[in-house]
């Protein structure tokens, strides 16, 4: 009788697995990063979509941009495989900024994707986008559709902590909260100082580290139970 043992190989391949796929698990929304700015500065932000599909590949993002509070300049940063639109409108109402009156402006910016670029399953896509100026308020909202390849639709736009979809804030004023996805340290003149690691990217090294640990087990038994067959194997 031949006693069967995991390869070492095998085991390494595993605890592997865990690593990279804990991480990738355990940040799943739309978000956007920094999620803090200055009041007054012209912030980027990168806009980030993973793929949460495994049949179905996302093929248009569209965010929308505040019209009580709007940014008078908006700029992307050119994708590749993608195509980039910014979508001016007239506002509900004029808003003033500053010695200006504001009638209209950018309401949202749509992403979408040439034949070939989609975010496939397991696969994210960042979207760098340029603010400003930040207004002066509390916080503001930036609600996504995550368009897919089959023809449904994601809506990023529920409030709340506990929320299935949470729509992505950038926060001026008010503090996030602190398991906020994609908050960092406020953005002076478009650069974050990130001085603390956001929540999911803490949760995912955490889980990554158990996936590494699983792999070394792996190995530890592969190698107790290979030197135990060499040493008496009964055929």
């Amino acid at each position: 009788m031949k006693k069967t043992t995991i390869g070492v190989p095998a085991a390494i391949a595993a605890g592997l697995l865990l690593a990279v796929a804990a991480p990738l698990s355990a940040s799943a929304h739309v978000t956007i990063n920094p999620g803090q700015a200055t009041a007054g500065s012209y912030t980027v932000v990168t806009v980030k979509v993973p793929n949460e599909s495994e049949t179905a590949t996302t093929n248009r993002v569209e965010l929308s941009l505040p019209t009580d509070t709007p940014f008078t300049s908006v700029r992307y940063v050119p994708v590749a495989g993608w195509t980039a639109q910014l979508v001016k409108s007239t506002l509900p109402k004029p808003v003033k900024i500053g010695d200006t009156t504001v009638t209209e402006a950018v309401t949202s910016v749509v992403w979408t994707a040439d034949p070939g670029s989609e975010i496939a399953s397991g696969q994210l896509q960042l979207f760098p986008l340029s603010l400003g100026p930040v207004p002066d308020t509390g916080s503001v909202r930036l609600p996504a559709d995550q368009g897919y390849s089959d023809g449904s639709t994601v809506s990023w736009n529920e409030d709340g902590e506990t929320a299935e979809h949470p729509a992505p804030v950038l926060y001026i004023n008010d503090a996030p909260p602190a398991d906020e996805h994609g908050a960092m340290a406020p953005a002076v003149d478009a650069t974050p100082a990130a001085t603390t690691a956001p929540a999911d990217d803490i949760l995912a090294r955490v889980l990554g580290i158990g996936g590494l640990v699983v792999g070394v087990v792996g190995i530890v038994i592969a190698v107790a139970a290979r030197r135990g067959s060499t040493r008496g194997t009964v055929n």
